[in-house]
């Protein structure tokens, strides 16, 4: 067991951190994980490496506003940019994946063969683990924020939490593109930008475009991950020594974006199963949530602080 980790756990389990949009933490904890309660300086859900029934489950495809779809899992998030001069996609997700993400972006009429850009949230393997089978199929540009590259291009075997875990590696693939922070990426009229907000990981990436619905101008968010992991060393880690500065300056970040459509790597970040209810009953703005994002950063942002606090404490 990891001494910085207060809960015990099989080694064949391994938690991160998923929340959903709404300022109550209780309300995001899934009764399977009710052992995760005993980590009382977390606000967070567990997941385990395996392909829970939520990474997995498909989940109807959908136009969120724009030309921006929603092509993901009901709870790994993948999203599709359709552009004259090709398609945009955001996150390959699992190696099993790519099937799914395939067969929702053909149900709505669309070519995974059109993708001609992918990029990701982070390079964990529940985000980019089906990078390599999609370029594969498709030809597409892979663009990956700097910090991030070696860990994709190993295969994850250079993270600095996980790197020495095999069961978290995942097939490596080459980057044709390297971002940094700011950078933007267009195709066909639409324009992202790469918002670095590291922590989560040292790569971690928002990204940000703007969508016209109904002649208005929508600020999209979708963010990487501000979530601290289970295990974590935010205090003396000295694989990653910049860690808690790092998670500041991303929590900077991301309080200072302008958000209209709240969007995230996962799913439960924006309670993604609920809105979508809404938006299947007619109310087409159901993802439109400023509030939704600021008190989701706040609440991440609360945790991160307690967790902080509580390994600077220890040292002392």
């Amino acid at each position: 067991m990891n001494s910085n980790n207060p809960v015990p756990r099989p080694i064949f389990v391994r938690l991160f951190s998923r929340q959903g949009g709404k300022p109550a933490p209780s309300s995001w904890l899934r009764p399977v994980f009710l052992f995760a309660l005993l980590a009382a300086s977390f606000s967070c859900a567990a997941q385990t490496h395996f392909e829970t029934p939520g990474w997995a489950k498909p989940f109807p495809p959908f136009r969120i506003a724009g030309n921006l779809y929603y092509v993901g899992s009901e709870d790994l998030a993948s999203y599709l940019l359709v552009t004259p001069q090709g398609d945009i996609l955001i996150n390959s997700s699992l190696e099993s994946s790519v099937g799914l993400v395939k067969q929702s972006i053909e149900t709505l009429g669309f070519h995974l063969g059109d993708v001609k850009i992918l990029l990701i949230s982070h390079a964990h393997f529940d985000h980019c683990a089906g990078s390599a089978r999609i370029l594969e199929l498709t030809g597409a540009k892979y663009y990956v924020m700097d910090a991030d590259v070696s860990v994709v291009e190993s295969g994850g075997k250079t993270d600095f939490q996980y790197g020495d875990e095999a069961d978290m590696h995942f097939s490596a693939a080459h980057v044709d593109r390297i971002l940094h922070d700011g950078d933007t990426v267009a195709l066909g009229g639409t324009v992202l930008t790469a918002h670095l907000t590291a922590g989560h990981t040292r790569g971690t990436t928002t990204w940000t475009l703007d969508e016209t619905e109904a002649g208005r101008t929508l600020h999209v968010v979708i963010v990487g991950s501000p979530n601290v992991n289970q295990g974590y060393k935010l205090v003396g880690n000295k694989a990653y020594p910049r860690i808690a500065e790092d998670y500041k300056h991303g929590f900077a970040v991301l309080k200072s974006m302008p958000c209209d459509i709240f969007l995230g790597a996962h799913g439960g970040y924006f309670n993604l199963t609920a809105k979508y209810s809404r938006w299947k009953a007619g109310y087409r703005s159901a993802f439109i949530d400023p509030a939704g994002y600021k008190a989701y950063i706040a609440d991440r942002e609360h945790a991160f602080q307690i967790e902080l606090n509580r390994q600077q404490a220890r040292t002392h």
